[in-house]
This record gives C-alpha cells, structure tokens and sequence, in this order.
C-alpha cells in the first residue's frame, strides 16, 4: 500500500491578519510546518497553532524563512551563511519554546520560501541552514525538496530527512519549482492534483511540466496554506488519495 504524510505551511498570520484557515487545516493534514516570526506569525499566533498541531495531532514543524514581512520571506536576500546559520538556529528555539508551552514538541524542520528555493539550488547553502539545526536537535527530521541539493546534503549529514513533493506547484526539469512569477506555476483544480500526485507516488518520481520523470524518495506532500482554495484542495487531496488506496499517516 502506499503511504505517504501530508504537509502545510501554517501560522502565516501576523498579529490581526490572518492567512488561511489553520484551524481547518489542522483537521486535515499530519503535519504542520509553523511560521516562526521572521517571515510570518507572531508569538500569539505561534502559541495558537502549536495549541491547534497538538490538539489534532498534528507533527510540528519549524519553518524558518528570511525576516521580510512586507515580502512574506519570498525575496531573496544577500545574507553571509553565518547570518542565515543565526536566523535559523534563532528561529527554531522560538518554535521549540512554543512548541513545549503548548505541550508538544518540534519534530521537524523545513525552510520556507526564498531561502528554501536558494538551498535546493545551493548546497553549501543548504548545509549551512541543516548544520544549524542539527546543532540544536540532533534528531530533528529535516524535510527537503525532493531531488534536489537540498537531498545531497541531508544524505551527505546523515541525519533524519523526509522528501517531499507538492501538490500545488508545477515543476522544472531540474525539480525546482517553477517560479510564482510564471503561467501555471500554481495548482487549484483539486482532482488534477490527484490525479497528478497518485501518479508521481505510484511512479515515485517528481513529474516535471515537461512531462519529465525524476525519481526521488517520497515522503511527504504540501498544499501551501496561504494558496487560494487550499483547504478545498488539502481536503480533496486527502480524500481523493485515500479513495485511490493511499494510506495519509504522519511521518
């Protein structure tokens, strides 16, 4: 049978604004990859869905991004790899502080945004923002874009990792994403992406826009929170998997 755990990024909200229905999601997905104040959320956000991840025991995650609220951590910034090395190693503390107020605790981290784009592309890089963590948890699970240097460097750490896909992104041949700027780079049609997922998990390969295959190990699948319609989409998702066979277990 397979299997497979099923992401989202989550606590995205700052202070009165809200980004997507958490609570919600929270009902649908196994794990939950939670904004750590830099490129969203807030310490009252943060202590709500740590309180909602344990509630529906869901997998906490910490999701450290670039401190840019205005760009929502999706600008790239020049920063030196000890900058980055701090901003992580900072921003997971915050998420493993929260975590344990709430009764629960950090199982996993994934970059966000632009800092996770630029480590799929960059090694060094990716090793800087994994060495960091691993520094602080030795046995937290890191979750890496499939396929990519994100992948090289967690198999070079040897350390826990999970590979993940996504369900509302179309691909490069390269397994980069394709950039937000571009037609088609985001997915809405809950049973196109099915119907794609269920191929690339029984395939156990990225599919590319082109239409190119490249196998990865696959673990885990996100639905961004802050996408139009994700809560239709994580709840189709889920449903049309299962009804195809698909065990959604967490990690």
């Amino acid at each position: 049978m397979l299997k497979t755990d099923l992401n989202s990024d989550i606590g995205e909200g700052y202070g009165d604004w809200s980004k997507g229905d958490d609570a919600a999601l929270m009902e649908v997905i196994t794990s939950a990859n939670i904004a750590c104040g830099f490129h969203a959320g807030d310490p009252d956000v943060m202590a709500e869905t740590m309180r909602l991840a344990v509630a529906n025991g869901v997998g906490i995650g910490a999701h450290p991004g670039f401190a840019d609220l205005k760009g929502f951590g999706r600008r790239r910034l020049a920063l030196s790899h000890e900058e980055i090395a701090n901003m992580v190693t900072y921003q997971l503390g915050a998420a493993q502080a929260m975590a344990r107020a709430a009764g629960g605790e950090v199982r996993h981290l994934k970059l966000h945004g632009a800092l996770a784009n630029m480590a799929s592309e960059d090694a060094g890089l990716a090793r800087v923002c994994y060495e960091a963590a691993l520094k602080v948890q030795p046995d937290i699970v890191i979750m890496v874009l499939a396929a990519t240097a994100m992948e090289q460097v967690v198999r070079e750490l040897d350390c826990a990792w999970a590979g993940e896909i996504f369900a509302d992104r179309a691909y490069n041949d390269n397994a980069t994403l394709v950039d937000r700027s571009q037609p088609g780079a985001v997915l809405h049609d809950p049973e196109a992406i099915t119907t794609r997922i269920l191929a690339m998990l029984q395939e156990g390969a990225i599919i590319a826009e082109s239409g190119k295959r490249i196998p990865c190990k696959i673990d885990t699948i996100c639905v961004h929170g802050d996408t139009a319609g994700a809560l239709a989409m994580t709840t189709g998702l889920r449903a049309g998997l299962e009804a195809r066979g698909v065990e959604i277990a967490s990690l």
